[in-house]
């Protein structure tokens, strides 16, 4: 066994959030799970668009939370694997897994210790929006995610940018202060919310988490370090959620949930962007493509 982390209270901190979480998210308008099950809560067009054809190929999707992004590559064709670390969030994947009829195969795990759970690779490691920043060390993940391709397959990521993160999301003046570290530290920033990110009732008890930022260069290298081969690394101006309260909402935004933009904060065919005086200082999202050689 290795030596005990010193982070671990963070992450039980954090596994506590989620699990209260995994419920209020099922019901929610934002996630929209019955939506999903009529086929309409897909993903991202930006992720379908570089991931490719996926019919056919192993996914592996880290951090997969309750398994609706996992589920929908299994809806265009992909054999899936998710690994989250609550438990309540598996169980709600796999219940959704039964309920939708796509086959998905469903783990509990720390994305630290996914090695010692499965012992094979994929064609295409993903995982979702809003992961990494979740994580301590993004050199430990980049090898955990890294060993998983197989050769000839890729690391996908679609994520929010580590700049945005590092910006004061409360403001209401238009103005773009950095306000949170960019580069990784030892040390989280700690946030106090008693609510999650898409509608629903409050949070009880575990409104404490913790996150750590990690900056472009920290993520690239930390891949190519780990074995890969950048293909591709795309910094892009629209958003699939309104990070910054005085964002507006792109083309087709406007009529999200039956007119109900709050519910659509998070809702993944509904673009928000900067004001046009703002559009070009700074990048929202990322994605990228990393290669292992054949």
């Amino acid at each position: 066994m290795p030596p005990a982390d010193p982070r671990d209270p963070y992450f039980d901190a954090n596994r506590a959030s989620w699990d209260e979480r995994v419920p209020i998210h099922v019901a929610s308008r934002g996630y929209n799970r019955e939506g999903f099950l009529r086929g309409e809560k897909l993903l991202c067009p930006v992720e379908t668009a570089e991931v490719g054809d996926v019919a056919g190929k192993t996914l592996l999707h880290l951090q997969c939370h309750f398994g609706m992004d996992t589920l929908n590559w299994a809806r265009l064709g992909a054999a899936v694997t998710g690994i989250d670390f609550s438990e309540p969030a598996i169980e709600a994947a796999s219940a959704l897994s039964r309920d939708s009829g796509l086959p998905g195969r469903f783990l509990v795990g720390n994305v630290y210790d996914a090695p010692r759970l499965l012992d094979e690779r994929f064609d295409i490691v993903y995982t979702g929006i809003g992961a990494l920043n979740w994580l301590p060390d993004i050199r430990g993940w980049a090898r955990v995610a890294a060993g998983f391709v197989k050769p000839g397959g890729f690391l996908y990521l679609y994520e929010g940018h580590p700049m945005l993160w590092s910006i004061d999301d409360e403001r209401d003046d238009q103005l773009l202060v950095v306000a949170y570290p960019y580069f990784e530290r030892d040390e989280p920033n700690a946030w106090d919310n008693d609510t999650t990110y898409v509608d629903g009732p409050p949070l009880g008890h575990t409104t404490r988490t913790y996150e750590w930022n990690h900056g472009l260069g920290e993520i690239v290298t930390a891949i190519i370090d780990a074995g890969l081969r950048l293909e591709f690394l795309h910094e892009h101006r629209e958003i699939p959620w309104q990070a910054l309260p005085w964002m507006e909402p792109a083309e087709g935004a406007s009529e999200a949930v039956d007119g109900d933009l709050a519910a659509a904060r998070y809702n993944s065919r509904h673009l928000w962007r900067l004001p046009e005086d703002h559009r070009d200082l700074v990048p929202l999202m990322y994605s990228l493509k990393a290669v292992r050689l054949a």
